[in-house]
């Protein structure tokens, strides 16, 4: 009767005990993972946890914890620690330290290891004031690195000043790096660090791995030092599916970074005897509206020519022809247009029916190692089987001594033998053909009859043979 009457009471007591259990294991699973621990571990104590329930609890609390990083300092050591002086290294008879300086060194040591070392120069403030006048002269004097920490960075008067220094700094070529707590920076806005990063780009070279810092500064400088005759901006190119806002933000970036760039190209001087221009680069991704509003901003720049760049980067056909067409009703006439990465050879007679001057692209050669050959009559695809026993020359009437130096069943041979003399080949015959071909545009918009030769072209050269 009185085991009955308990039983609902059981029922209960079993429940709220499990959900106790459930809550206590997982709070230690939250400690067990957010503790700085071997992952191995780690994962073994959260298994003992759920496997073991109640018994694996208490083990893990009286065993478990990782107590290593605590250190429990009593009345009677911090009393001993107020009278110590040494710095607990080996070094410490080479400090020259005043009293005080001695009271926050051992402050300092009672928190964790000493950082003090005999080959640094150690300065200890206690006024604000002279803190930072100090740090900002130290951070002028930086040659050649600058390692930044703060826990707490804000967009203040002293934030603001430290941060132009940074960025003065970057321009000088000093490798600078910066960590700031999120969590105790939390009030600043993110657009203040981001002016930081838009510094410039870093890149992990493909032949050691080693890390470089490109800005628009040091681009025009490398850029000057290799001779180049046409001085490319330094811009951001956004993908041909971009949102707006990425796109407009991208655009804004490559603004901001052309002034930069015409700054250091107009400070200095060309190298090796003749003179060097700046093309600046319209970017906007497939928004109209950008596309004018950063076509105008460039043309404004006065430069020696002008660069399309941001398409054949994903985007439809149509919408990168549609972009061309904003972006040439703005670009000045009388100044080079250079649409860049593009393209097929229909690409380059629609852009130059647009108004388009120079080209640029990988195409040619790229597509020639992989046997896609360009003609007068359409494309070729040398590992076809159709070639096989085809002994006619490349291309009969062709631009190059290759065409007719080597037969088309030769060159497929090659391919499917995977020789290197095929891509040489194949590369020679299509930039040869590139060369060809927007010479003869050259003729017929002389002659005025470009209208009617580049639709008969255009089937032509998009015929697969």
């Amino acid at each position: 009767m009185l085991l009955a009457e308990l039983f609902p009471y059981a029922n209960a007591v079993f429940y709220v005990f499990t959900a106790l259990y459930i809550i206590t294991a997982i709070g230690c699973i939250i400690v067990v993972v957010s503790e700085n621990r071997n992952p191995v571990r780690s994962l073994a104590w959260v298994t003992v946890l759920l496997l073991l329930p109640v018994v694996g609890i208490l083990v893990y609390l009286f065993f478990g914890r990782s107590l290593k990083s605590v250190m429990m300092i009593s009345r009677n050591n911090r009393m001993k620690r107020r009278g110590q002086v040494s710095l607990n290294t080996p070094e410490s008879s080479n400090f020259s330290l005043s009293e005080s300086s001695l009271q926050i060194i051992n402050l300092v040591n009672s928190l964790g290891e000493p950082h003090f070392f005999k080959t640094n120069q150690v300065d200890i403030f206690t006024e604000g004031e002279a803190k930072f006048s100090q740090l900002k002269a130290d951070l002028l004097a930086a040659k050649k690195y600058i390692n930044f920490q703060y826990y707490i960075f804000s967009a203040d008067t002293i934030g603001k000043e430290l941060a132009e220094i940074l960025i003065q700094k970057a321009h000088e070529g000093v490798k600078v790096r910066v960590i700031y707590d999120h969590v105790g920076s939390w009030s600043i806005a993110s657009s203040f660090f981001k002016h930081l990063r838009e510094e410039g780009v870093e890149f992990r070279s493909h032949i050691d791995g080693s890390k470089h810092l490109f800005t628009p500064e040091r681009v025009m400088d490398i850029e000057r030092t290799i001779g180049a005759d046409i001085i490319m901006a330094f811009d951001e190119c956004a993908p041909g599916t971009s949102d707006y806002d990425y796109a407009k933000k991208s655009m804004e970036l490559t603004h901001r970074w052309l002034d930069r760039c015409c700054a250091r190209f107009n400070e200095t001087e060309p190298k090796y005897g003749y003179s060097q221009s700046l093309f600046p680069i319209v970017q906007g991704c497939v928004y109209p509206d950008l596309r004018r509003r950063s076509a105008e901003y460039i043309a404004s720049k006065n430069a020696d020519g002008n660069a399309i760049g941001g398409l054949a980067v994903g985007e439809p056909t149509e919408k990168m022809y549609e972009m061309i067409e904003v972006v040439n009703e703005i670009l000045p006439t009388d100044k080079p247009r250079y649409l860049m990465g593009v393209g097929t050879p229909v690409n380059i007679l629609e852009g130059i029916e647009r108004g388009v001057d120079m080209f640029d692209c990988v195409m040619p050669t790229r597509n020639g190692r992989n046997g896609m050959l360009f003609t007068k009559d359409g494309i070729m695809n040398m590992r076809n089987k159709k070639w096989e026993n085809d002994y006619s020359p490349i291309e009969a009437d062709g631009a190059s001594y290759v065409d007719t130096m080597y037969s088309r069943a030769y060159l497929r041979h090659l391919f499917h033998a995977q020789e290197l003399l095929a891509l040489q080949i194949a590369s020679i015959h299509n930039l040869a053909f590139y060369l060809w071909l927007v010479g003869e545009a050259r003729k017929h918009i002389i002659a005025g009859d470009f209208s009617t030769w580049k639709p008969m072209m255009v089937k032509r050269l998009s015929t697969r043979l």
